[in-house]
């Protein structure tokens, strides 16, 4: 007789455990065990652990397989969510199954041992049907569908609700998001705020309107938006640090002239030499040129794509120096000096926050970070079998980002969606400027390193996105070449391994259209190849969500400094604006509180929240990659108390690259 004990643990979420029947059957080398009910008796609890006796007649040899079946008991019997289960052999060898998914009545699942391995490392011919039938059963379930022309393919869901339950929202997620959302719509609501059209009065009504919702980089922009330093630094470090380049020749259709800035240069020095000195910049929204605007509460809405030139002065400060409204130069497309009156300068730099608000929304959040991690872990989910060492790698990074996408797509992008009603971009010309946005779109760009480099930013002071993201992508890459090295000790096995070349292939192909021109590879032939990609993926997936969006209702709760729709044209000359001007232009009360909403949301952090590096989830069970994670985990803390140090001494934080401010994944 041997005996084996069985350690099941269910999941820590709200509604984890179950009060139905569960059986276990063990199988291993030289047969299987019977299949036994484990007694239950309300064990099977949200966050708890029960050990359960197995006995054999003989012993089973080396342990491959643990099947888990869940029977119903009680008429409204839920599903239970099993997180991993122990077993200990007659030897006192631990073996760990990693199971971290949901089991509905009559439902079973086959669990492999921890140990991560490869495709043509199988040996044992029940394994090798197992890994098989498992990525038969993957893709299956998790199916590519064409989203828009020339944009990338997403899973095939049409709601929440058709993705399988690992994937889903846990209850304290959906419940607070719902909360959130309802709560901040009840207090506008109360105020009279959603349902009306008008225009905003004075500027002080806005603060008031929103004097629950607030945070402290909120209130400070509050007091501090139309100052010039300010401007230029939002466009370092805030909710879209990927907009400025630097400018080392003023593009033709930029009408600026050497005497039209030179009061605001050192004094003898012209633009041509700070040029030459590094210290002019250049933000170009082009991208938004000929948009179509659209009508929202019967008034037209009206949107400019910007050019603006900022100079980096001696004190170190980036200063605006000329904005012009749009990309053709004529009489009737003025440029916009710090020397014109008050109104005419702040209406032009507010022009400008517009257009960056649906850069960022469209581009550098939803489609750079949302879009493409979607196509990273649809691949991951369809061609990486569990015992897989990447999708151990992988599996953490993309924890609710399938259903934030899939709900994302109707509740803002949609017909009635947020942004669809709620923004002087609108319907189409949302999904136009991702498309010109995407067709752009290269390898290099999504590396920040490289990325850093092209647009010319390696030494601009106080980009704090650049030096904390830095840090972070050579500590990740430092992880990631480690898990890489480990498992791939050669190029040669690299190229061996047909599921690894699969998920590539696969990210080719529907990730980014099988662009060549793009320079995403199609294949791995080297360590290094897989180490920089990976690095790129997990990076893009949590620090570069979290540095576009973790700032959205700092930097735009204070809707003058972002508005989400305009309601006037740019203006065609100068010398005629006030704060009237402004007020009319701003959106009308319903439509700034529907934006200022889904920031408000975007933004919240949930409390089953887990941050960059923590991984509850065991996937991992060797000691090798378990020394890679805790050392991965010692150089996450020492960042975390740099920047916190740094931060002491900064009027405005930065706080969006702090590893224990972002989650491991793109999951808002």
């Amino acid at each position: 007789m041997a005996t084996y004990h069985a350690e099941v643990t269910t999941g820590s979420m709200i509604y984890a455990g179950t009060t139905g029947h569960v059986f276990i059957t063990l199988i291993g080398t030289e047969g299987e065990s019977e299949r036994i009910r484990l007694n239950n008796f309300g064990r099977f609890t949200t966050e708890t652990t029960w050990t359960f006796t197995v006995s054999t007649p003989f012993t089973l040899g080396s342990l491959l397989l643990v099947k888990l079946e869940k029977k119903q008991y009680l008429p409204c019997e839920n599903e239970w969510f099993c997180s991993k289960v122990h077993v200990t052999t007659p030897g006192n060898d631990v073996v760990h199954f990693p199971c971290y998914s949901w089991l509905s009545n009559g439902e079973e699942i086959e669990l492999r041992a921890g140990k991560a391995k490869k495709a043509f490392e199988e040996e044992h011919p029940l394994l090798i049907s197992h890994r098989k039938k498992e990525l038969e059963r993957l893709k299956q379930l998790y199916q590519w569908k064409p989203f828009m022309e020339g944009l990338p393919d997403i899973i095939n869901a049409e709601d929440a609700l058709d993705l399988p339950a690992e994937i889903r929202f846990s209850f304290t997620k959906s419940s607070e998001i719902l909360f959130t959302r309802t709560e901040i719509l009840a207090t506008l609501s109360l105020k009279g705020l959603i349902k009306d059209t008008s225009q905003w009065d004075r500027l002080g009504d806005i603060k008031k309107a929103f004097r629950r919702h607030k945070t402290p980089i909120s209130e400070y922009i509050q007091d501090h938006w139309m100052e010039d330093d300010f401007f230029g630094y939002q466009l370092l470090n805030g909710y879209n640090p990927m907009a400025i380049q630097r400018c080392n020749q003023l593009p033709c259709k930029f009408a600026v002239t050497d005497e039209m800035v030179k009061p605001f240069l050192e004094r003898g020095s012209s633009l041509t030499t700070e040029m030459q000195k590094g210290n002019i910049f250049l933000c170009d929204f082009r991208r938004i040129a000929g948009l179509p605007a659209p009508i929202i509460n019967g008034k037209q809405q009206y949107i400019a794509a910007p050019l603006c030139l900022l100079y980096k002065n001696p004190e170190d400060k980036l200063l605006p120096i000329a904005i012009q409204l749009n990309q053709e130069p004529s009489q009737d497309n003025p440029v916009f000096l710090p020397s014109d009156s008050e109104y005419d300068w702040l209406l032009a730099k507010t022009y400008l926050r517009n257009a960056d608000f649906h850069e960022h929304q469209t581009n550098s959040h939803y489609l750079r970070t949302h879009g493409l991690s979607e196509a990273f872990i649809v691949s991951t989910l369809r061609n990486l079998p569990r015992p897989h060492p990447m999708y151990k790698l992988l599996i953490p990074h993309t924890r609710y980002t399938l259903q934030i996408n899939t709900t994302g797509r109707v509740k803002l992008f949609g017909p009635e969606g947020i942004y669809t009603k709620a923004t002087n971009l609108g319907g189409q010309g949302q999904f136009d400027i991702m498309k010109r946005w995407f067709s752009e779109v290269t390898y290099s760009s999504l590396c920040l390193p490289e990325d850093i480099r092209a647009r010319g930013l390696e030494s601009i002071p106080n980009f704090y996105y650049r030096d904390d993201g830095l840090k972070l992508w050579e500590i990740l890459n430092r992880y990631v070449r480690s898990m890489v090295e480990l498992y791939y000790p050669s190029d040669l096995q690299v190229q061996q391994d047909s599921e690894l070349q699969n998920w590539i292939k696969d990210i080719f192909i529907h990730g980014f259209l099988g662009q060549a021109r793009t320079g995403i590879p199609d294949h791995f032939c080297a360590v290094e190849e897989v180490t920089k990609f990976i690095t790129m993926v997990i990076f893009d997936m949590s620090a570069q969500h979290s540095a576009v969006n973790g700032g959205q209702f700092d930097y735009g709760g204070w809707l003058p400094n972002s508005p989400n729709s305009m309601q006037r044209p740019a203006p065609t000359t100068k010398g005629h604006s006030t704060e009237r001007t402004l007020l009319e232009t701003l959106p009308d009360i319903s439509t700034s509180v529907n934006g200022a909403v889904f920031r408000w949301l975007l933004s919240s952090r949930s409390t089953d929240f887990i941050p960059l590096g923590c991984f509850p989830d065991e996937h991992f069970c060797e000691d090798a990659p378990l020394r890679i994670i805790k050392q991965l985990q010692s150089e996450l803390a020492l960042l975390t108390q740099q920047i916190r140090e740094r931060n002491k001494s900064l009027a405005v934080p930065y706080l969006y690259l702090c590893p224990t401010e972002m989650e491991n994944s793109a999951s808002m």
